[in-house]
């Protein structure tokens, strides 16, 4: 295999895994990058970035690429990009099980819990051996001990508006009386 033959640092899945094939395109994953997140220099990270970009402009059907440039972001810490790549994965494959974990995870990590928890339960439906079961039923694990811990982000249901009209007033009221007492 020649880097003309498969360039971006891609190679295609092995041939006696047709399990793992999701369409008709080639699936294709990237090699180094995420062994060890640790060891990518940001500027190797963003030429990655760039070159699945790149690729994902001319393949827009391939949730393996979509699935790599979410985790991509997601290791530079652009939630914003990870979370919009990963959504884009799962939308075009809703049967790719590593799209979803990884869209699980990711909300596992921003303490989206309720809703971590249900998306790695769709994860968990579509794990097709016993390794990326283990994997998905961990995350529901971790998911589930930090919601007994009560390690969720408050959900914003009610205004705010109230309690920041309250601080305004409190604010004025602090330097009408300083000034004027």
């Amino acid at each position: 295999m020649n880097s003309a033959e498969y360039p971006l640092n891609l190679v295609p899945l092995p041939a006696a895994q047709p399990a793992l094939r999701q369409s008709s395109v080639m699936s294709v994953m990237p090699l180094a990058p995420w062994r060890d997140p640790h060891s990518v220099s940001p500027e190797d990270l963003r030429g990655h970035i760039a070159r699945l970009e790149e690729a994902f402009r001319r393949n827009p059907a391939s949730a393996d690429l979509a699935t790599c440039l979410g985790m991509a972001h997601a290791m530079n810490y652009d939630v914003y990009r990870s979370m919009d790549a990963l959504e884009e994965a799962v939308r075009l494959d809703g049967q790719h099980f590593f799209a979803q974990l990884k869209y699980s995870e990711l909300l596992y990590r921003i303490r989206t819990l309720h809703r971590a928890e249900a998306e790695t339960r769709k994860a968990l439906a579509l794990a097709g051996n016993n390794w990326e079961l283990t994997m998905a039923r961990k995350q529901l694990q971790e998911i589930r001990a930090l919601l007994r811990k009560g390690h969720e982000r408050p959900a914003l249901t009610r205004s705010l508006r109230v309690p920041v009209l309250l601080l305004v007033v409190m604010a004025i009221v602090a330097v009408v009386s300083r000034f004027f007492v």
